[in-house]
Formats: C-alpha cells, structure tokens, sequence
C-alpha cells in the first residue's frame, strides 16, 4: 500500500482541511498513546510547543511504516496558558474548572506539524493562536455549561469558537487553519517545495 501522500489521522477536520484544499491522498490514523507520551515529556520540563511536535512527530513515524516512500503528515496540538498544558475535560465540574482558570487571561493554541518520509523528519513546524478570554464568573460560566452540555466536552478548553463559546473571547490572534489544528499555508508551501503538490 503506498500513497505519495498520507495524512496521520482519522480527524474528518483534518481530511476536509486538505480535501477542501484540494489534495489527493490517504488517511490513517496513528496507533500511539498520546498520554503516554506526553507524561515523561512534561516531567522533563518540555514546552507545550516541544509537547505539540513530539506528538505530531509520534504519529507520523507510526504511520510511515505503513506507507513506504510516502510523505506522511503529522499533526498535533496542545493548549496552553504557561507551562500549563490542558487535557479534555472528563466531566462538567472540570470544564467548568478550565474556563474559570483561563477566566480573563490569554492562552495559546499550538498546532504543529511534522513531515516524515521513509523514517526521516523532512520538516517541521509549529503555529501559534492566541486567544484572550474575557472575564468570567462562576454564574455565567455555569449557565454557559448548561446550555452548551456535553460538547463542552468534547474540546480541551471546554469552548468551540464555531458555537456559543465565542461569546467567551474578547480577542483572537492567529489563524483560522492554526486554530484547528493544522496550518495550511506553510504546509501547502512546503509540499509545493517538495513537489508533492502542483506549484
């Protein structure tokens, strides 16, 4: 099984990302723990940003195996306010813990990309949003959770910009495709580079 193209993931984001760009290629999600990963890495002391492309990193050597000659794309990404990184909430009371934590000061999104091909990093790069979160109190925060329910859930920092959870931000800076995960302007610059896409 080859493809001059594979993206590590099983995101339908992602894949409408590149197929929306217009890009031939395959799809596979990578087979790693994620947390597994991470814990050793934070104890270290590496940066939210470090976390984002090890995963990406991760996922695309994992993938590469199964697509010789292929160049894969990882991707990953971290939230973040300081050294702070943020997992999924597992229920309401820690979703609503995250937006009270990040209550009136701005965190980042770090979207990183890694490039593999036969077990080589071709490159590497990562992106970051800013986003500030308007002050917040436990009242509105609450009846913000009760109207959103389990999709707060469903996202690391309890929020979705495309929702109600833009009501949350008072400034955002950074783009679109960075803030879901996947920068596409510097990706499709350097596939055009490496001609795997028409330049």
């Amino acid at each position: 099984m080859s493809s001059s193209l594979v993206l590590a993931s099983a995101s339908p984001f992602r894949r409408a990302l590149l197929e929306n760009a217009g890009l031939t290629f395959d799809a596979r999600a990578a087979e790693i723990d994620e947390r597994a990963l991470e814990r050793p890495l934070e104890r270290s002391g590496a940066s939210p940003v470090d976390v984002a492309q090890a995963l990406a990193e991760a996922k695309a050597r994992d993938v590469a195996r199964h697509f010789p000659g292929a160049i894969v794309i990882g991707s990953d990404q971290t939230m973040s306010l300081g050294p702070r990184v943020y997992h999924k909430p597992r229920d309401m009371a820690e979703a609503a813990d995250h937006l009270l934590s990040l209550s009136g000061k701005t965190h980042s999104l770090n979207s990183a990309i890694v490039l593999v091909r036969a077990g080589d990093v071709l490159w590497r790069h990562v992106s970051t949003a800013h986003l500030t979160v308007r002050p917040l109190s436990g009242d509105f925060v609450e009846r913000h959770l009760k109207r959103v329910g389990a999709k707060a859930l469903a996202s690391v920092g309890a929020y979705q910009l495309e929702g109600e959870g833009i009501q949350l931000f008072d400034k955002i800076e950074g783009d679109y495709f960075t803030i879901l995960g996947l920068p596409m302007l510097p990706l499709l610059s350097k596939l055009r580079e490496l001609g795997s896409i028409d330049g």
